[in-house]
């Protein structure tokens, strides 16, 4: 018996009717990317180890980070584990750039985590970041970018935005209840959506170890509403801490610039895993399917300057097209329906009439037509049966009545629409058949 091969766990092949929906979705999410400015760039897939160590936090330099050494240099290289750490690498060893700095990038990263729904090993990212401006009207613009890009996908509603201020936290947390490892206390409440609340509790005494403190935390973790009372009630309580204060000034000045408001909420509990946020911080949640964030990013104005040593500010955004794409599908949003690029295929009755069909063929290509045409010198039957699988559009027929009356015979394969055109009026007439 054959072995069989199969991609390893957490990686997929995809086959062509996937790939055309991933490239079309991906089409619009760029689409929207460039109306609002920002222009491509691409880093490479490895990176040196020491780029990205100290940028992510303890678990996942210690367990998610693919790492490998250099056998020829036997430096420690690893392959990209988002796109953030690389794009600060980029503005840092270069200070010619003009700011602010808008890029995207769209693609792949790795995770060496466990394998589950939505949840893959290697994974595209969609990324958008605004570099240069310390100022909300950049977050503003970020949420705004990221939202009319997922309605873009047919998402017009049932999702929602939760919003956060990574100063919030730090105010309250380590000034307000001094609490002396924010760090380990923020990737614990990260847990809050897997582990539930009980469990959050649960080891934060273990990591706090004072009832008092730990009660007061899941009181503030526990807010979420309205983006206008959470904000009142936070700094009725809070406001005369510095960063409790600035974080409010700037949410307040962000949401009068974001075009909807209603599917924002104001989550104390979101805190998103990654060391280098520093204010505020976002994830788009689908209501169904029960999938996990779809979207997420926030401001990290501390990231470049690891590299160039001095302040950047910064702030983007992520869209994973991964669980879009499942939950589009679930929800019958999307379907894989469509096999092929190709709108026409020319097909020829007997084989001395390929050649004629072949001219036929490279006239539709220079007018910008996707074509086939068979290269395996089948039969008239088996060419309409494998373009009937692939669902083309349009069938061109070339025989000997149409070679000598110097026609085609056309036929749409989804209005049952016939029609002969003349071959010199074909350039001109065949794009109403389509």
């Amino acid at each position: 018996m054959s072995k069989e091969y199969r991609p390893p766990r957490g990686f997929r092949d995809f086959p062509p009717e996937v790939m055309i929906l991933r490239k079309e979705l991906i089409s619009k999410i760029e689409n929207v990317f460039k109306r609002y400015g920002f222009d491509p760039l691409d880093t490479p897939a490895v990176e040196y180890w020491e780029t990205l160590a100290g940028k992510y936090g303890e678990e996942a330099e210690n367990r998610l980070i693919w790492k490998f050494k250099d056998p020829w240099s036997d430096r420690e290289y690893a392959l990209r584990y988002d796109l953030t750490v690389p794009l600060a690498r980029f503005v840092s060893s270069h200070p010619e750039i003009q700011m602010p700095f808008k890029r995207y990038q769209i693609s792949p990263v790795w995770r060496h985590e466990e394998p589950q729904k939505g949840r893959y090993r290697e994974f595209y990212q969609c990324d958008a970041d605004i570099v240069g401006s310390p100022y909300p009207e950049a977050d503003a613009e970020m949420i705004n970018l990221i939202v009319d890009s997922i309605k873009s996908l047919g998402f017009e509603s049932g999702f929602s935005l939760r919003l956060n201020d990574r100063r919030l936290l730090s105010g309250i947390f380590e000034q307000e209840l001094n609490i002396k490892s924010p760090l380990a206390v923020y990737r614990i409440i990260d847990k809050l959506d897997k582990i539930g609340i009980d469990n959050v509790k649960k080891e934060l005494l273990e990591q706090i170890n004072n009832e008092e403190i730990v009660n007061k935390i899941i009181e503030v973790i526990s807010l979420s509403g309205k983006p206008e009372e959470i904000l009142e009630n936070l700094y009725s309580k809070y406001g005369r801490n510095k960063l409790v204060n600035d974080a409010y000034n700037h949410l307040k000045e962000m949401l009068d610039l974001i075009n909807n408001k209603n599917d924002i909420i104001i989550d104390l509990s979101l805190v998103r895993g990654l060391d280098y946020y520093t204010g505020p911080i976002y994830e788009v949640v689908l209501k169904e399917p029960k999938i996990g964030s779809v979207s997420g990013g926030g401001r990290y104005d501390n990231l470049a300057g690891i590299f160039s040593g001095k302040q950047i500010p910064a702030t983007g955004g992520s869209i994973g097209i991964e669980r879009i794409i499942d939950a589009g599908l679930e929800l019958g949003l999307f379907n894989l329906n469509k096999k092929t690029f190709t709108e026409i295929q020319v097909i020829f009755m007997s084989q001395d009439l390929f050649k004629h069909a072949w001219h036929i063929a490279n006239i539709l290509r220079s007018e910008g037509y996707n074509v086939r045409i068979d290269l395996n010198r089948s039969k008239e039957e088996l060419q309409r049966r494998k373009a009937n699988k692939l669902d083309i559009k349009l069938l061109i027929f070339i025989g000997k009545k149409e070679i000598e009356t110097n026609t085609v015979t056309i036929y749409n394969t989804k209005t049952n629409e016939r029609a002969n055109l003349n071959i010199n009026e074909l350039k001109d007439k065949i794009k109403q058949y389509l």
